[in-house]
Parts: structure tokens; sequence; C-alpha cells
């Protein structure tokens, strides 16, 4: 079968590789991929990144499936637009996407369907918002009703980090958010307190299959301090996640939520990514909805997957999910992000790679924002790689990993030091 994965991130560079692993599969392409895909003797880059132009393209080269990685073609209706021309692809509708695509819409989904999560307003006007900031006061939570990389949400320890994040998002647009109809708005609520998990699982439809827990580490410094980013590392599995928590992610925010879809006339299918804040007695709430898999966490899940991940997504893709058991490897993984300088700021580019290490078993680095010039690996984007480790430990994967990414150097590049310290410590 010929597969393809839609995306240039890390995400799709993990998807692609392990699609490749598969006996079954004849070719993996990725559209537009990055300088690490182009590189892959076993991928191949196809240079579209226009929806419609790509779907052309998959009818005419024979693709049997179609993955999507990133959340801006989900939200512009890709998979409608394949599905309707008889391709098989992975991946939530237009309308399945809104609960990433709207914050909005995503908290009043919750809020009717009785999923936990933090109180919340919702706001277009600039003054009411900043006046609602100042009865409340902070800590409190700014986020961005669009698509934002990641980027949309700030964690405001003051009022004037509240305020400021107010402006950006409804006056200025500073962080280049993608505005809903009816422009742009923001969705200020509670600051929760506890520890964050990512919760991913896949959906057919009808049936749920749970990934391997992981934790992602949002913020830029290590001790989780400075701006939010769209992610600086991340590890699996997630020892906060124990059964109890587990079980009760899913029967508290997975099922209601595909029911409540369901319910909505929306039949969901694709990735399901829950955001949980944990509280010290594994209580969860909601923090946000994904609509894909989460980047960097994708990265150290796929580095555990022993299933072949080929034969996953067409039991998704065919509501077969209830008979198929996936197989994780007993080892962590972790993953630790190579980041531009002045990122999550626009990012500087075009800065040469050096000291990449060639793939190992227990060790990959996954390309994200990255392109080949002349022969040579440049910086492309905001986050540049991710370094990921297999090991029989959180701590040993972390040696492994920065050991892996010691030999790579680019000017100005920027790496947190502690991904996976909360499973340390405990």
């Amino acid at each position: 079968m010929k597969v393809l994965v839609v995306g240039s991130g890390g995400r799709e560079h993990a998807m692609a590789w392990k699609l490749a692993q598969s006996p079954k599969v004849q070719q993996v392409y990725v559209a537009p991929g990055n300088g690490g895909t182009g590189k892959d003797k076993n991928l191949v880059n196809v240079p579209i990144t226009d929806a419609v132009a790509l779907r052309e393209w998959a009818l005419d080269h024979g693709i049997g499936l179609t993955l999507v990685g990133p959340e801006a073609p989900l939200a512009g209706g890709i998979v409608d637009d394949f599905r309707a021309h008889g391709l098989r692809i992975f991946g939530p509708t237009k309308a399945a996407a809104q609960l990433e695509s709207s914050k909005a819409f995503s908290k009043a989904f919750m809020h009717r369907h009785g999923i936990p999560t933090a109180a919340f307003e919702t706001f277009t006007d600039a003054a009411m918002a900043h006046a609602y900031v100042e009865r409340l006061g902070a800590p409190i939570v700014v986020k961005a009703d669009g698509l934002a990389a990641g980027k949309g949400v700030v964690v405001a320890m003051t009022l004037a980090q509240a305020h400021e994040a107010i402006d950006f998002m409804l006056l200025d647009n500073t962080l280049g958010v993608a505005h809903n109809a009816g422009g742009a708005r923001v969705v200020i609520e509670e600051f929760l307190q506890g520890e964050e998990a990512s919760f991913m699982v896949l959906c057919d439809g009808k049936n749920v299959a749970a990934l391997a827990t992981s934790q992602d580490h949002k913020r830029l410094l290590d001790g989780d301090e400075g701006p939010n980013t769209g992610g600086m590392g991340a590890y699996s599995p997630a020892p906060v996640v124990t059964a109890e928590v587990h079980a009760r992610a899913m029967r508290e925010v997975i099922l209601p939520t595909i029911r409540g879809m369901d319910k909505d006339g929306i039949n969901y299918t694709g990735f399901l990514y829950a955001g949980l804040m944990i509280d010290p007695l594994g209580r969860i709430k909601t923090l946000e909805f994904n609509c894909r898999m989460g980047d960097p966490e994708t990265q150290p899940i796929l580095m555990r997957l022993k299933s072949d991940f080929l034969d996953v997504l067409l039991a998704a893709t065919a509501q077969g999910l209830d008979t198929f058991e996936l197989e994780w490897d007993r080892r962590v993984a972790l993953g630790v992000v190579m980041a531009a300088a002045n990122y999550p700021l626009p990012p500087r580019t075009g800065d040469a790679i050096t000291g990449l290490p060639k793939d190992q078993d227990d060790a990959m680095v996954f390309h994200a924002g990255t392109a080949e010039q002349a022969g040579q690996i440049v910086s492309a984007g905001g986050r540049v790689l991710c370094v990921t480790a297999l090991a029989d430990s959180v701590k040993q994967a972390q040696q492994k990993a920065y050991q892996t990414a010691s030999s790579i150097a680019f000017d100005g590049f920027q790496m947190r030091r502690d991904i996976g310290f909360r499973a340390i410590k405990t």
C-alpha cells in the first residue's frame, strides 16, 4: 500500500518513520515534509500544501491511506474532501475538528455535556475582557479562540501578563492566531493547580483505543518557567496517569466527548487528545482538546509502539478498533526539543545544523523545522528537532536523549535540560 502523511513537523516525521516499518507499506510520502524526511531513504517528500491539489495527487498516485498530522488542514476540511472523492483518510471532519479549532466551541461543548473543565467566559470586546480579569485577579488563563500552533494559551501569573495577552489576542494578534468566523475572541478561564498529562486515543466513529500516556513540557525554560510554547519535550509513559486516573479519564472525558459529539450529530473519527490537569487527589479537569496527536508527544509514543502502525490505522478507518490490541515497549521514551533562536516568538531560520547522528534502534532525531539547502540541513521553523531515546527508566532515557543531542549544534539553539524531571523526582 502507498501511504501519504500530511504535514511537515516532528510529529509527521515520526508518523512516516513508523509507517515505513510496516512490511505492508510499499511507499510512504510526506507532504510537504521537511529536511529530515527528505533525507530518509524510506520516505519521499511531496512539495504540495494545497488540500485540493494534494487530493488530486493522491488520486493520481493510488494512495491507499492518508494520515493527517497537523490541525490546520483538519480545520480546513481535508478529511471531508478526501472522503467525498473515495479516498481513505484518518482524521476528524471539519465539524469535529472544531473541538480544537475553536476554544469557544470546545468550552461550550464541555459545559453542555458535563465534561469536567475550568470555569470560563468568552469575550470579543477587549474592554470587557480587561474588566473581567481585573475582577477575578491573577493567576488566570487567557486563550485565543482560533488555531495558534500551540502558542495561543497564556498562563498569566500577574494581572499585567493577563492584560498583555488580551491585547495580543484581540487587538494586535502578535501570536498569529487564525481567527474563526465572527473575528477575534478570547476564552478566559480559572487557573487550575495540579500536574498536566496528555491523554490520547484513536476513535473509529464508534470504538476508542487509548494510546500510551505521555507528559508534555510546555514552558520554554527549565523548571517550567518562561512563556508557553508548542512543547519543549515529552516522555512516555507518564507516572501521573495511574490506572485509576486512566479509568477516570476514559469515563469522565473521552467517552462523554465521543457520545456528546454523536448527540450533536457529529461522528468523531481520528485522534482525540485531551490535555488533562490532575490534582493531588487524582481528580481531573480538561484543559483543552486537540483533534490530532500532540507534538512532541507523538515522537516518544511512536518510539514505544510495537504494533504495526498501518494495521492500527486501517482498523481505525474500518470501525475495527474494538478487535485491535495495541502493543507497547515496556521501556520509557523521552524526547527533547531543540528550538530556534527567538522561539516562541517568530524564530530565526537558515542556521546550518551540524553533528546530526545516524538513526539508532534506541535513539532517533526527528526533524520538525528543518529544510535542505545545497546539501546542508538548516533550521526552518521554531521547533527544529526532537531528539528521542528509549531506555529502561526515565532517568536513563533522559541521559540517552541528552547524550544524543550533545553532538548537534546550530547557532542560537534553545533546549531545556530537565525534560522528565517530574517523573524522576517521584
